[in-house]
């Protein structure tokens, strides 16, 4: 993997990622996408961080050119949608194309799918979803039992959430981490553009950190949660720290941790 090889001068590697979310679906907003913050979440649980995520449609030459893209610039590429038993469920023979293999019925996968429906229910629609990429590896399906797959760095998932959770937690534990990421977060009771020269300053002093600002505006009040990432957690500490000794010297009112929802009127 590109991003895998570690280096102990220079710390934990890091483990990147991206996801290619597929459907017409998506794009027409007709259906919401929860996959990404999901895999977001469990991708830096495990060390690996999301660092891409497209959507594209239903066509052929984008999903072959996206995950081509993908494929050569990430260490790992998750994609969800299209592997159904539909007419526009197309995403697994462009990944064969994408990877230049023959595309076909797989052994293994037209078996599971008919011990599941039985052989009077696996209609021709059902066992197209047993047509894998030549040279894949199964991803396991507890949901419904049609499986993904897995072929190079890329992991062949549903699109629908449940089923796309439960393929992941499989192959979490096979895939090769780094370092997760960690993060601390200090609200601070002032304007964002206020606070951007103070966020500027974390980065010049601390190497290696991500600062991020979220204003809002609660009670008639403007403020600005301010999230601090690393990979270090001495790091994340000495960062934090400074943050709030610059906001109580500046007089700002703050708080450690997220903003509480406010409770229902």
């Amino acid at each position: 993997m590109a991003g895998a090889a570690s280096n102990e001068a220079e710390g934990p590697a890091k483990v990147n990622a991206a996801l290619l979310i597929i459907g017409n679906e998506i794009l027409s907003g007709r259906t919401q996408d929860l996959n990404l913050a999901y895999l977001g979440k469990k991708l830096n649980e495990a060390g690996i961080q999301l660092k891409e995520a497209r959507v594209v449609a239903d066509d052929p030459e984008q999903i072959i050119s996206a995950v081509n893209a993908l494929r050569t610039t990430f260490d790992y590429v998750f994609t969800t949608g299209g592997i159904g038993p539909t007419h526009d469920d197309i995403t697994s023979a462009c990944i064969a194309k994408a990877f230049g293999v023959p595309f076909g019925r797989n052994a293994e996968a037209e078996q599971l799918l008919l011990t599941f429906y039985g052989k009077e229910n696996a209609n021709p629609a059902r066992m197209r979803m047993a047509d894998i990429p030549e040279g894949a590896t199964l991803i396991d399906n507890p949901v419904s039992v049609a499986p993904g797959f897995k072929i190079g760095n890329v992991h062949v998932m549903a699109g629908i959430p449940k089923i796309m959770q439960a393929m992941l937690d499989n192959i979490l534990p096979n895939l090769q981490g780094g370092a997760p990421v960690l993060s601390r977060t200090i609200v601070a009771y002032s304007p964002e553009s206020a606070m951007a020269p103070t966020m500027q300053q974390l980065e010049t002093d601390f190497t290696g950190i991500e600062v991020g600002s979220y204003p809002f505006q609660r009670m008639q009040r403007f403020g600005t949660s301010i999230v601090i990432r690393t990979t270090d957690a001495p790091t994340l500490k000495a960062a934090g720290d400074q943050l709030i000794a610059t906001l109580q010297q500046a007089g700002i009112e703050h708080q450690e941790g997220e903003l509480s929802k406010p409770e229902p009127a």
